[in-house]
């Protein structure tokens, strides 16, 4: 196997706890665009896989994996006095305002990373705008080589484009690249990529879910210096 030169990562539920984000955004988002009218936006939460009630995702919620277009595409029926340019627009809006706790302390683990002399990259299926305002939010946009909504021009996961962009953009052949996510989303597109692909604990994906896809799963990207020492 090719030494590891590169570890692109998914961004929610991998670099951040995805809880954290998801479930305020998905509370104040459809509250806006229901006009504060909480029993519209409980129906129309469920249409989505989120419970207002309890202010929680099922584990099949299209929010999850699914970029912001899939998510309207879903939500525009039920809102045709916005629109779906609009509706994508209030969408990215609340998503940048969503507070951002990290899966782990993230400069602490990305500046070992780079000292190990790692090209590193994100690729979310989240907008490119709320993407980077949580990278810089977070003060660690300055670590990545390369970040990629699916709004950046290369498709969404499960689609390899945003990973093969990656390596075109670093010179790093897919083989020596590891991707790191927490659905199977993100492991169908390292593994569409032919890039070696490990697993987190810090999305809503259980183990046993993730684990076909998976060359190692951890509990969080806390444990993947140890994992690349074992691979050297």
């Amino acid at each position: 196997m090719s030494a590891i030169k590169g570890v692109i990562f998914d961004k929610d539920g991998t670099l951040f706890d995805f809880a954290a984000t998801w479930e305020v955004w998905a509370e104040a988002f459809l509250l806006r665009v229901c006009k504060g009218d909480g029993v519209r936006a409980a129906n129309v939460g469920e249409s989505i896989g989120f419970d207002l009630t309890t202010r929680s995702f099922a584990r099949d919620s299209i929010v999850i994996a699914g970029t912001p277009g899939e998510v309207v595409a879903v939500l525009a029926p039920q809102f045709p006095e916005i629109g779906k340019t609009a509706l994508l627009e209030i969408l990215n809006e609340e998503a940048e305002l969503a507070p951002q706790a990290q899966a782990v302390p993230l400069a602490p683990l990305l500046t070992d990373l780079r000292a190990r002399g790692l090209h590193l990259g994100v690729a979310t299926n989240d907008a490119h705008a709320p993407a980077l305002a949580h990278l810089n939010g977070a003060g660690v946009a300055e670590y990545f080589d390369f970040i990629a909504g699916f709004d950046s021009g290369y498709g969404g996961k499960p689609a390899p484009g945003q990973l093969l962009a990656f390596c075109d953009a670093t010179g790093v052949e897919p083989q020596a690249v590891v991707m790191v996510g927490d659905s199977t989303h993100d492991l169908r597109a390292g593994r569409a990529a032919n890039m070696r692909t490990v697993a987190v604990l810090t999305g809503l994906a259980d183990a046993a879910t993730l684990t076909p896809f998976a060359d190692a799963v951890l509990p969080d990207i806390g444990h993947l210096p140890a994992w690349l020492d074992a691979q050297a």
